[in-house]
Parts: C-alpha cells; sequence; structure tokens
C-alpha cells in the first residue's frame, strides 16, 4: 500500500510524526540508529509536503498527537490515516477522514 500512496498520492508529513516514528523503530522495533535514520531520510526525500511546523488542534487526544493533527491540518490533508482509534474516532477536525490503513486501502479501491 505505500508504494501505491507514493505512486499516486501525495504524501503529507510533519516533523512531529517523523520524531515519533523515529522513536517507535528505536524502542519498539529495536531498529539500529542508521537505519531508523535512513527510513526517515527516505520519508522527507519522498513526502510531497513536509510540515515542519504547525499549531497543535484542540482535540480530546495526548500533546503529541494535537501536534500531528495540526501538522496533518497545515498541510492541508484529505485523509488522516492512523491505527490509533482514539484519532479514527474525532470529527470536526478540519475537512479530513480519519482512517485506518484498512479503511484507506478501501477508500483508495474505490476510486480506481
Amino acid at each position: 500500500m505505500f508504494e501505491l500512496v507514493l505512486l499516486e498520492q501525495e504524501l503529507i508529513i510533519g516533523a512531529q510524526i517523523l520524531v515519533e516514528l523515529r522513536r517507535t523503530l528505536r524502542r519498539k522495533i529495536k531498529l539500529p540508529a542508521p537505519r531508523c535514520d535512513e527510513i526517515v531520510e527516505f520519508l522527507q526525500e519522498h513526502a510531497g509536503t513536509l510540515v515542519d511546523s504547525a499549531l497543535p488542534v484542540a482535540a480530546e487526544v495526548d500533546d503529541e498527537d494535537a501536534r500531528v493533527l495540526g501538522e496533518a491540518i497545515a498541510g492541508q490533508a484529505e485523509v488522516f490515516v492512523t491505527g490509533d482509534g482514539v484519532i479514527q474516532r474525532l470529527t470536526g477536525i478540519g475537512p479530513m477522514r480519519m482512517l485506518s490503513p484498512r479503511g484507506y486501502w478501501e477508500y483508495l479501491r474505490s476510486r480506481r
């Protein structure tokens, strides 16, 4: 699916999500730091839009999620893809649709 996003969609990514990704790759997946850096650099190079900073949204989420959502709004994202059930249930966060990875896959397939 990620290849499809890179080929057919504009990837919008924010600085905060890259920080969280690097931390998750190191702590949860136990990748070596150089490999984490390669992945983050790859995403930075292939992002259609890279949001460096944005105001956090006012929503019932933790501070990190509020910053990530703020970056998505600043980048004018149409779809926010997340496995986080709390974020998936949010409504009224700009014009974005909140979708699970499976929901996004189905969304992409329905547009073909």
